[in-house]
Formats: C-alpha cells, sequence, structure tokens
C-alpha cells in the first residue's frame, strides 16, 4: 500500500454494514457431504446435533491411540464466483488429550487447514490427488477450549469457531483440504464466503456493490454515479471498499440541482410551485420573495410580477421592486448665470434604496416653444447624472435664457421598465446684469447714483445691492447698502476719494450678476468736481466668493469645536484636531446649549408606526432592553434592538439617554453598532440599533468555550481594532473598551457598542466592573494606569483596554486578573505586573498585548498599527504556530492564577468548577473518576471515552490535570 492510499484509510470510514456472500455451508445441508477422505480409516461422515440440537452432517476422526495419523479430507469443487479472497469459518471440537486414558504421546489437538485452486472439476475418487497436488497451506487450527467428555444426550460441547482468509484467488474455483494428524475431533460445518460492500447512496452518488479486493488491506476504487436530478461538485466521485467490506474515504460528491433541494439525505426533491432553489447546492428550496411567483416545479427563479423588476445586480432571493415616483417640490435659486437646484425625494422609492437623480437640461428660445440640450460647457456640481442627494448647483449658463430642467428619478430597475422614467420639470430665466451707472451728484463726504433696471429681469425686481470700497483698499473691506429703487445716496465717504462701486439686482429667484466695477470720487475742499465714470475692470462672482466664506467658517466651526479643552462631558473630548479641513471630526454632543438639537442633527426620528416590539432581551440603566423588528417605509424589514426610557424619567435623564443616540448617529462602519434612529415623539422613548443575534461578546465566548480556532478568534480581534481605529480617527475616546461592550452578529462580526455618558456622571452604580475614582466610575481591570490614576483618557487608554480584549478573547470570556480586588490590580500594574498569555495563545498575539499595555502611552501602538500587525497574522497563519509559555515561576510575587491550586480543592466538583467545567462533573463522577488522585492519572483517552469530546475543553482540562500532577509531585503529603 502506498503512503497516500495509507493516509486515506486513516480519513473515515463511512457508516454501513459489510455484506458476506456465501459460496458453501454445510449447516444446511439435509444430505451426504459426499466429500472424499483419505485413508478410509479416517474422516467418517456422520449425523449428529449441534449445541441447539439442530440436525447437521460432521465428520469426525479420532484414531488417537494409533501413531502417525495423517488424515485428509477433501471437499467438493467450490466456485470463487469472481471473488479475489475468500474466508471459511470452521465450528470443530476438539477432544482435550489429557481427558483420554492410556493415550500415547502423539495425540494432537490441532489440525490443518488447506486450499488448491483450480479452474475445473477434478476427479478426486479413488485417487491420492491430495498427495500429488500443490497444496497450499492456509493455517495450523487450534481450539480455544477443549472438552474432556460427551454428555448422555450426544450433544458436543465446548464448539470453537474460528475464521481464516486466503487470496489472491484467480482460477474459477478452489478445494479446501483439512489434515488431522492425530487429534480426536468433528467438523460441525464448514461455511465458505466472501465480503463486499453493499450498494450505498454517499453524497447523492450511487456506489454499487463492490467486492473486496485480493489483500485484507487492499482498497478498491468503485465509481459513482449521481442521482437523479443531481449534479457533479468534484470529480471523479469515488469510494473505496476495504478488506473488511466498508466503504471508507469519499472522494468528490454530487449536490442538487438548481430547482431541486435534498430530502433525507439521497432524494433531490423539486421545489413545489411558490418555491425556488437559484444555485446548484445543499441548500432548500426557498419562498418567492415578494413581489414574484413560480407556477411549476423544480423553479430556478422566481419571475417578477407585471409592474415589478430585477436589477442587474439584485439577487434571485431578493424581492421584485418598481420605478419610484416623479420627485416633489423642486425649487430653484439663480444667481447670475448659475443655478441651485433643490428638491424632495419620490414618495415611493418602489422598495429600494438605490434611488438617484439625473438633470436633463435643455435651453429654450424666449417663447418657450423650442428647446435644445445645453452646452457641454454647462458645469453640474457634483455632478449631472447618478445624484444621490437632493441638490445640484449648476453653472455656466447663458446670462437672460430661458433654461428647462427635468429632474428624473430612476433606481436600480428604471433600465428594465418599458416606460420613461418619472420626473419633474421647472423652467428658470438666468439674471441680467444692471448695464451701466450714473453719477447724479457728489459732495465731500457722499454721492448719488443711478441706475437703469435690467431689461429682462428674471420676475419681479425687489431691490437692489450695491457694494463699494475705497479704490486703494480691497474688495475684502467692502461696504453693503441696499435700496429699494434704482437711485442710491452713498454717505460717510471721505472727501477726495475715489471709491469702486458695483450694483446687483434681487428678484424672487435670487441676486443677479454684480454689474462691472466702476470708479466715483467724493469732491475736495468744497470744490465742484467733475466726476468721469472709469471701468474698473469685469466683475468677481459673488456669489463664488460667499460659498468661499462659508466653507471657511464650518472649517472654522469644526476646529473650535474640535480644541475644546472644557467639554461639558468627560466622554468622548477630541484632546487635538489631527484631520485635514473636511474630515469628518466626532462633535460631542454636549457641546450644544440645547443637547436635543444634537439629537435632531445625527440622529434620525422614526415613526412609532414602524417599530414592533416583540419580546425583552434584556434590562439597561434607563429602562428594558427589547428585540423587535424595524419596517421603514420602501426597505425590507429588519430585526432590531429597542432601549426604552422607563417611565417617570426626569429631563436630565432623558438627555443623557438620547446622548448616546446623538453619539452613535456620527458613526458609519462596519464595526460600530449601526444606530437606525430614535423615537422621541412618542411615549416610551426608544433607542433603535440594528439587532445582534449573538449578544455580548465576553458571554458569548464563556458559552462557546474551546469551540473556536486562533484564526477565528484573530478575526474577531480584527473586527474590534478596526472599530476602534475608525473612532479614533475620529478623535472619539471610547473609555470603556470591554468584551462586555463588544457586540456579535450571526456572522461572528464584532462591533463596538456602549457609548453611554451616564456611568461616568453617577457614582451609585452597583456594576462591580466599576470602581470610583476622582469623583466618577473606572473599570478598573480595563483602564491603563495613568487614566485611574490622573483622568488621562486618550486612544492610547483605549489601546490598553483593547490589550484586554484580546485577553479576554483568547481566554474565551475569563475574567481579566481573576478574583484579585481591584485595588490588588492596581498595585500589580504598578509593580509592572502583566497578564500572562492564556491557554494555547500564541506568542505573537500575547507579544502584541503586552505592546498595548506599555507603561509609556507614547510608545503603545496604535490601532492603525494594531489593524495592520492583525492582517499580517491573518495572512500569514505560520506566525501563530508558536504559543507562548506561562512562566513556572511568575516573575513579581503574584500566583498565576489562569492555574487553580489543586490543594484548595476537597472535591472533584470543587475542581471541575474552579476551572469552569462543571458540566462534565456527572461524566466524571459516573465514570469512577471519584477523587482527585485518580483525576491525576486521567490521559486523553480517558476523557474521550466519558464525554469530553471537544478539543479545547479536553485541552483545558489536560493542562490543568499536568498541573495537579507537578503540584502533588511537590507536596508528598497530598499524596498520602
Amino acid at each position: 500500500m502506498t503512503l497516500d492510499l495509507f493516509a486515506l484509510l486513516c480519513v473515515l470510514v463511512i457508516t454501513s454494514s459489510a455484506m458476506e456472500e456465501t459460496v458453501m455451508d454445510t449447516r444446511v445441508a439435509t444430505a451426504e457431504l459426499g466429500w472424499t477422505a483419505y485413508p478410509n480409516s479416517g474422516w467418517e461422515e456422520v449425523s449428529g446435533y449441534d449445541e441447539n440440537l439442530n440436525t447437521i452432517r460432521t465428520y469426525q476422526v479420532c484414531n488417537v491411540f494409533e501413531p502417525s495419523q495423517n488424515n485428509w479430507l477433501l471437499t467438493t469443487f467450490i466456485d470463487r464466483r469472481g471473488a479475489q479472497r475468500i474466508y471459511v469459518e470452521i465450528r470443530f471440537t476438539v477432544r482435550d488429550c489429557s481427558s483420554i486414558p492410556n493415550v500415547p504421546g502423539s495425540c494432537k489437538e490441532t489440525f490443518n487447514l488447506y486450499y488448491y485452486e483450480t479452474d475445473a472439476v477434478i476427479a478426486t475418487k479413488g485417487t491420492a490427488f491430495w498427495m500429488e497436488a500443490p497444496y497450499l497451506k492456509v493455517d495450523t487450527i487450534a481450539a480455544d477450549e477443549s472438552f474432556s467428555q460427551v454428555d448422555f444426550g450426544g450433544r458436543l460441547m465446548k464448539v470453537n469457531t474460528e475464521v481464516r482468509s486466503f487470496g489472491p484467488l484467480s482460477k474459477n474455483g478452489f478445494y479446501l483440504a483439512f489434515q488431522d494428524y492425530g487429534a480426536c475431533m468433528s467438523l460441525l460445518s464448514v461455511r465458505v464466503f466472501y465480503k463486499k460492500c453493499p450498494s450505498v447512496v454517499q453524497n447523492f452518488a450511487i456506489f454499487p456493490e463492490t467486492m473486496t479486493g485480493a489483500e485484507s488491506t487492499s482498497l478498491v476504487i468503485a465509481r459513482g454515479i449521481c442521482i437523479p436530478n443531481s449534479e457533479e461538485v468534484d470529480v471523479p466521485i469515488k469510494l473505496y471498499c476495504n478488506g473488511d467490506g466498508e466503504w471508507m474515504v469519499p472522494i468528490g460528491s454530487c449536490t442538487c440541482k438548481a430547482g431541486f433541494e435534498p430530502d433525507n439525505g439521497n432524494i433531490c426533491r423539486a421545489c413545489p410551485p411558490g418555491t425556488f432553489k437559484s444555485t446548484q447546492g445543499p441548500g432548500l428550496c426557498l419562498q418567492c420573495p415578494p413581489n414574484s411567483r413560480s407556477t411549476a416545479e423544480a423553479a430556478t427563479i422566481c419571475v417578477c410580477r407585471n409592474g415589478y423588476y430585477r436589477g442587474d445586480t439584485d439577487q434571485p432571493d431578493e424581492p421584485c421592486t418598481s420605478v419610484p415616483s416623479s420627485p416633489r417640490n423642486v425649487i430653484s435659486i439663480v444667481n447670475e448665470t448659475s443655478v441651485i437646484l433643490e428638491w424632495h425625494a419620490p414618495r415611493e422609492t418602489g422598495g429600494r434604496d438605490d434611488v438617484v437623480y439625473n438633470i436633463v437640461c435643455k435651453k429654450c428660445q424666449a417663447d418657450r416653444r423650442s428647446c435644445s440640450h445645453c452646452d457641454d460647457n454647462v458645469d453640474f456640481v457634483p455632478r449631472q447624472l447618478g445624484l444621490t442627494e437632493t441638490r445640484v448647483f449648476i453653472s455656466n449658463l447663458w446670462a437672460h435664457t430661458v433654461y428647462s430642467f427635468e429632474i428624473q428619478a430612476v433606481n436600480g430597475v428604471s433600465n428594465k421598465s418599458p416606460y420613461p422614467a418619472q420626473h419633474v420639470s421647472i423652467d428658470i430665466t438666468t439674471n441680467q446684469a444692471v448695464p451701466i451707472m450714473h453719477q447724479i451728484s457728489s459732495t465731500m463726504n457722499s454721492f448719488t447714483l443711478s441706475w437703469p433696471q435690467p431689461e429682462q429681469p428674471n420676475g419681479i425686481i425687489l431691490d437692489y445691492e450695491l457694494r463699494y470700497y475705497e479704490k486703494d483698499h480691497s474688495e475684502m473691506n467692502s461696504t453693503i447698502l441696499r435700496s429699494q429703487t434704482n437711485t442710491a445716496r452713498v454717505e460717510g465717504l471721505r472727501s477726495g476719494t475715489v471709491y469702486v462701486v458695483q450694483v446687483r439686482a434681487r428678484t424672487v429667484a435670487g441676486f443677479g450678476k454684480y454689474s462691472s466695477k466702476m470708479c466715483f470720487q467724493t469732491l475736495t475742499d468744497g470744490k465742484d468736481w467733475e466726476q468721469l465714470p472709469l471701468i474698473a475692470g469685469s466683475a468677481a462672482a459673488g456669489f463664488l466668493l460667499l460659498e468661499s466664506s462659508l466653507r471657511t467658517l464650518v472649517v472654522l466651526e469644526l476646529s473650535l469645536r474640535a480644541d475644546m479643552s472644557n467639554c461639558p462631558s468627560p466622554l468622548g473630548c477630541p484632546t487635538h484636531f489631527s484631520g485635514s479641513p473636511g474630515m469628518k471630526i466626532y462633535i460631542d454632543p454636549f457641546t450644544y446649549e440645547d443637547p436635543n438639537e444634537a439629537v435632531r442633527e445625527f440622529a434620525k426620528e422614526i415613526d412609532v408606526s414602524t417599530v414592533k416590539i416583540e419580546e425583552v432581551i434584556g434590562a439597561g440603566e434607563f429602562g428594558e432592553v427589547y428585540k423587535g423588528r424595524l419596517k421603514l417605509p420602501g426597505k425590507r424589514e429588519i430585526y432590531v434592538a429597542i432601549k426604552t426610557l422607563k417611565a417617570g424619567y426626569v429631563e436630565k435623564q432623558r438627555r443623557d439617554f438620547l446622548s448616546e443616540a446623538s453619539i452613535m448617529g456620527q458613526f458609519d462602519h462596519p464595526n460600530i453598532i449601526r444606530l437606525e434612529g430614535v423615537v422621541t415623539k412618542s411615549r416610551p422613548v426608544m433607542i433603535v440599533t440594528e439587532f445582534m443575534e449573538n449578544g455580548a461578546l465576553d458571554s458569548f465566548l464563556r458559552q462557546n468555550d474551546g469551540q473556536f480556532t486562533v484564526i477565528q478568534l484573530v478575526g474577531m480581534m480584527r473586527g474590534i481594532s478596526a472599530g476602534m481605529k475608525y473612532l479614533s480617527e475620529m478623535n472619539y475616546v471610547h473609555r470603556d473598551l470591554a468584551a462586555r461592550n463588544i457586540l456579535v452578529n450571526s456572522n461572528l462580526v464584532c462591533k463596538v457598542s456602549d457609548f453611554g455618558l451616564s456611568r461616568y456622571l453617577q457614582d451609585d452604580t452597583s456594576d462591580p466592573s466599576y470602581t470610583s475614582s476622582l469623583g466618577g466610575k473606572i473599570p478598573v481591570r480595563w483602564t491603563a494606569p495613568e487614566a485611574i490614576a490622573y483622568r488621562k483618557f486618550t486612544s492610547a487608554s483605549d489601546v490598553w483596554s483593547y490589550g484586554i480584549v484580546m485577553w479576554e478573547v483568547m481566554s474565551f470570556g475569563e475574567r481579566p486578573y481573576w478574583d484579585m480586588s481591584n485595588q490588588d490590580v492596581i498595585n500589580a500594574i504598578e509593580q509592572d505586573y502583566r497578564l500572562p498569555p492564556p491557554m494555547d495563545c500564541p506568542s505573537a498575539l500575547h507579544q502584541l498585548m503586552l505592546d498595548c499595555w506599555q507603561k509609556d502611552r507614547n510608545v503603545r501602538p496604535r490601532f492603525t498599527d494594531i489593524v495592520g500587525t492583525l492582517d499580517k497574522m491573518i495572512r500569514n497563519p505560520t506566525s501563530l504556530k508558536a504559543v507562548a509559555n506561562i512562566p513556572a515561576v511568575p516573575s513579581q510575587p503574584l500566583l498565576d492564577r489562569s492555574i487553580p491550586d489543586f490543594n484548595t480543592f476537597s472535591s472533584v466538583e470543587d475542581w471541575l468548577t474552579a476551572i469552569k467545567m462543571s458540566q462534565y462533573r456527572d461524566n466524571f463522577l459516573n465514570s469512577g473518576f471519584t477523587s482527585l488522585q485518580l483525576v491525576a492519572q486521567m490521559t486523553s483517552e480517558d476523557l474521550l471515552r466519558i464525554g469530553v469530546t471537544l478539543a479545547g475543553h479536553q485541552k483545558k482540562i489536560l493542562s490543568n490535570i499536568q498541573s495537579m500532577r507537578v503540584q502533588m509531585s511537590q507536596s508528598p503529603t497530598t499524596m498520602a
């Protein structure tokens, strides 16, 4: 057997009963067997009874008193029927030589079995065939038990059964020969058979009956054929039939075709009408999604109903959707030769969330009877097609020109509809500038100006705006003057000074373009100088200046908020502004004079009718937490978690409760819990978030102790670090990063949660995870030393907490620092004590934990570095092979509390409880392991035998047993 086949042998044996095909069985013989005996005085055929008093034909021989016995018995020809290996089951009795009086020394209690292969029947009557033929010896058969007498009923006592096999066979058949050389024995029955693997359906493939190979270690390949309505996944499809007639080592498989689902493991059943299955594989048929149907069996997709469609990227299990209705309430703001269009979203989105907008621009004649597409130089910001926002800025239009804009609402199925996209249209006329200004009069500190109104203004002129400044000064020093008519007196000027003046008209559509710059001068020393209007050059775009100014103010406001050093709230205050202008920065809701404004700005209000509360799943600080459903208009229904504010609250409690929504609503990251919205306009007040099926990470790990691989655990840690990287880049400091504040969904995605502020504002919390320090509650076991001592919370202190979370993950939810008091933890950290690696923790991960626990916060890694490090580990799993060693003697005067001192336990039950394996109490006690001394001798085979099958649990128990042995060897009195 090759090494590859040997490896395959060790992989899998498929449970199925081996088949035996009998080719000869003397137990069913009713007439003489007619075998050939030599010499005639040797074997004798007689009728007898077996141990169940059934009549049988037997051969006996008992010439023990005669020396040099050589008695042969030859069967009739046996057809091998294609078998390559034959098995012979012999039932016989042997008389104990010592029970025969005066027996000579030549008495035997064994006999020999031979076989001879031949293609044809060979006559043996009256010949000495066995003396000449080349018999092949199978074995010398010895009795396990012999008898010393026969009872009065003639029944044989102490029947032996032996099975022998031989092969390989290649000829048509064979003879069996039995040689007695001095025994007193009886052949009760001889059964000749071969083995074969039965027909079986495995992995949706049919495998035929298959004979075993020539050797007991042979593997015979059987090719499989996919069952009806299934297709190959991997080829070739085959099983191996071993020498015992058992199937093993499946290779390749079939799975049910699209439109068919597995039934009872060996049938592919057609999907009934109303259901479908879009892909080949093990999945089940699904109900048709909304707005679709299937009318026949074996549907691979459900056809959309009339008026509904699937987009190019929509999956078959997604609902069919329709096109959106037209946008609503479009308004325009015209400014010179540009326009801002704004509108409301359609009332109906067609059941999709990918609605975008296209702008069709047309330039029209004054009478609007003829229009053509806009010139290519017209600019659309942010773009003309595929707008996601309900606003667009259009520039480079022609002055005094009629434009028609069509705003189309389209989604992912609009291109499937035979009808044009729903749209709304608006016509606007660009503003015309004031053509020229005239000076009517002038004094030493004033002048009066007049101008004609534009020939065709865009609507009724409401008023005019003058902008003027001294010619030798900057335009930024302009003064603005409003006039209800086309004449204005400008006062408060300096004598003998030249001023640059511009004017523009305002209509209901907005401001027009400023006129060209013109210069006018006041009088000097009372002399009446003639003032000549001077053209000072082209006008600047007032709108662009305004837009630039607003942008500067926004950036300034963000900078001021980001640099606040005395924040009203102790949580989440950014320590510095590290991003570039325009980067999204966390804004503390407590910086708002009215915190309710922060709620309105960052949290979407949800109509209470869209929320369905189903069941209580916990209790928060402010009220119950529920599981429920949320169905927003145009969106599919989803599961959500609902935090409620209990009745009888005061306004401060309501503000503190909603502050978490104001914080959460600013975040958008796959590893941060997502806020769906709030309900503030009805009772109870609610915060609605996405639902995380597996709950808090610490309890989830404890419930699944030892059931995840290292790579899976690293993937969880990577998700947490990615979420914290996002928060740190927004200048948000969490302050309470711990496994209890990480939520896990059904796909094992970990998300950072718990952004509440209230626990830091109160001192009466009963949660033992927190302790008072400098006027607030601090989770000591997770908090960096500088944060405990000086309340210095930064992203670096969050990194320290992240290292503790890593330790929690690798220990499957163990409590950090075990049963040490909070003060003991503080003292230990001050003495440079750090948590040892959890059991089977890779050294690379423990080193990363130690890096996070550097005393100097400036040398701790950043979350960006941590994400990169974990990514490298995931890409290179071999880096996680080396397991960190737990030092035998701790460097600090603290016990390594991850391994309990077994001397403190009085029973096996106490010990199992201490190592968190109490679920196996009955397994240990019922199997006889009732004392610690007996437990100390257990092996992995013992654990498997008593029912500890999870690899992680086996490792944990064996590790503690090893520690127990070491402690016993160091404490001889214990063994006594």
